[in-house]
């Protein structure tokens, strides 16, 4: 690993500074491109206006309209936690605004796969609905839009994903990353695309008389959903997403949020006056995703939809365990996968052992709901694109296995999967994703041949220096910045995906160590002379007496005392 610094415009920092910003924070601002205060603002009159993203004034009239002739109103989901929120402000925002006939789908991972096919068009017809309207998914579903069309059926997609090279003939398409759309945003998540469509809605229905600006309902309320959404999501945190995910903090901290997330928040053992976009992305998240992995996201969209206390702590109960259990199938596949992986390694110039230029694994054994997270995991543990493959468990599917696949910075894992399949006809029965994260099926008896050809391309496309893994941080930590109040601060800001968390590096002495758990890195620190506590979770290697660190600043209490303490991240060896 190769620890760097950011580059930290001065500019950028004194004029933060001058207009009253934190010297820290505006240093750290000042490196994630921050050139002025003004973009700090983080008011929902400064949120991209709808009317900007396109499709929004069709799809407001398309709503309107079925609402005035009361018209049964169907949502389908995907199963993830972006899907359920994005669910749950559909159904929440549509009745809110006065819809009467609002029910909702959400298709089985294993079953159904992902989107609108053909026969999830069919049950929403056949349910009696009107009207389909797609959250989180629907740009690629093309014979399920068509299927839904031949039934009758109205179709609204609303969607993030990137278009295929055709669009499905849905009678609206919201979605910033289709062809003409100039909204700015264009990593907005699926649950946010959602919400802008509700507030044209509610504007339409304004023209209309329904409301008046002073009658209208406040759709704020849905924010802390659209806020754990997008984090869960691990979307591009652009300055309109972090305006939408602090308005919806905001409201957590101040106790106006859904029954189902305060349940969750109390599940997780985690403090809802205090929320951070850490509680969204590792407590909250986590546990609404364990439901579309191992059993029914139905479970995690009622726990966001119900208002009854206590049916909304039964059900972030029931999603708990599901999350244990989610953990407890990781740990096995996890270990099993690190095996397969290491026996895939190979001698190099200097004799040592290193692993190929792209992994893939599979095992008979591996659940299909959690392939992705495992090879999350070993992606981060050798540095390389992991594709992590499970027997699939749909009627009539089982010679298929279905691959989840994790990519690093400058290998795009659609494009490889799309070389893949031309240099192979046949392998490849369906893929799809993005630069970082992908999705494929393949025969059982072509995955040598995947695994192989998937090796070739990264060998091609990937160097040494690109296959070393590689720590971006804000450099050292003045110690002044060593306090409990600063730490607080900043564990108050929305960090995340494309706006790191602060992240600081430098060469500290270890003055002991020792192992916690048996899996963690408890070590006792001097940092600029003065003594520290710091954690080093899922480490277990020792390191030398003097050695760079990165490191993230956390709070630990002790007998009722705060201190500051280390969350290691890395080390330059």
């Amino acid at each position: 690993m190769k620890i760097y610094a950011r580059e930290i415009p001065p500019r950028s920092v004194w004029a933060l500074e001058q207009a009253g910003v934190h010297p820290l924070l505006a240093r750290l601002f000042a490196a994630r491109g921050v050139l002025a205060k003004d973009e700090l603002d983080d008011g929902l009159a400064r949120l991209l206006p709808p009317d900007t993203l396109h499709g929004t004034r069709e799809a407001a009239v398309l709503l309107a309209d079925a609402m005035a002739l009361d018209k049964r109103l169907c949502i389908v989901a995907d199963y993830d936690c972006d899907g359920a929120t994005a669910c749950a402000v559909a159904v929440r925002g549509l009745r809110l605004l006065g819809a009467r006939n609002v029910s909702y789908l959400v298709p089985d991972r294993v079953v159904d796969g992902y989107g609108l096919t053909p026969p999830i068009a069919e049950r929403v017809a056949d349910s009696g609905a009107d009207m389909l309207i797609t959250v989180d998914n629907g740009i690629a579903s093309v014979e399920g839009v068509a299927a839904a069309k031949a039934r009758g059926l109205q179709v609204l997609v609303t969607d993030h994903h990137l278009p295929g090279p055709e669009l499905p003939a849905a009678d609206v398409l919201v979605n910033p990353n289709q062809p003409g759309c100039g909204f700015e945003s264009k990593s907005i998540a699926g649950v946010g695309v959602m919400f802008y469509v509700l507030l044209a809605l509610r504007s339409e229905l304004r023209a209309r008389g329904v409301f008046t600006a002073a009658t209208q309902p406040k759709l704020d309320v849905l924010l802390p959903l659209v806020a754990l959404g997008t984090v869960a999501d691990v979307v591009k945190l652009d300055a309109n997403n972090r305006r939408l995910v602090a308005q919806g903090l905001r409201r957590i901290r101040a106790g106006a949020l859904p029954a189902g997330i305060a349940a969750l928040f109390k599940a997780a053992g985690r403090n809802a006056a205090v929320a951070t976009t850490f509680d969204f992305g590792f407590a909250l998240g986590p546990r609404i995703n364990a439901a579309g992995r191992l059993a029914d996201m139905t479970l995690g969209i009622e726990c966001l939809l119900t208002d009854d206390a206590g049916r909304a702590d039964e059900l972030a109960r029931m999603l708990d365990g599901i999350n244990r259990e989610r953990r407890d199938i990781e740990g096995g596949m996890r270990d099993q996968a690190l095996l397969l992986a290491e026996s895939l390694f190979g001698a190099t110039a200097d004799g040592s052992e290193a692993p190929p230029a792209a992994i893939s694994v599979f095992d008979a054994d591996f659940h299909e709901g959690v392939v992705g997270i495992v090879a999350s995991r070993i992606k981060d543990r050798f540095h390389r694109p992991t594709f992590v493959f499970a027997a699939s468990g749909a009627p009539g599917k089982e010679h298929e296995l279905k691959g989840s696949g994790r990519s690093i910075p400058g290998f795009h894992l659609r494009d490889a999967l799309d070389l893949v399949a031309k240099r192979h006809p046949g392998v490849l029965l369906r893929f799809g994703g993005h630069a970082m994260a992908a999705g494929c099926t393949v025969a059982r008896e072509k995955f040598d041949v995947f695994e192989q050809a998937l090796a070739e391309v990264a060998h091609e496309w990937l160097d040494a220096a690109t296959l070393t893994r590689r720590l971006d941080t804000d450099g050292p930590l003045a110690r002044e910045y060593m306090r409990i109040d600063l730490v607080d601060t900043l564990h108050r800001e929305v960090w995340g995906q494309g706006f790191a968390p602060p992240t600081f590096s430098e060469e500290v002495e270890v003055v002991s160590q020792r192992l916690v758990g048996e899996k963690h890195l408890a070590l006792k620190l001097r940092h600029q002379g003065q003594p520290v506590d710091g954690i080093w979770f899922g480490h277990t290697e020792p390191l030398p007496a003097r050695v760079k660190l990165a490191f993230r600043l956390d709070a630990d209490e002790w007998q009722g005392v705060r201190r500051v303490r280390f969350l290691v991240e890395g080390a330059e060896i």
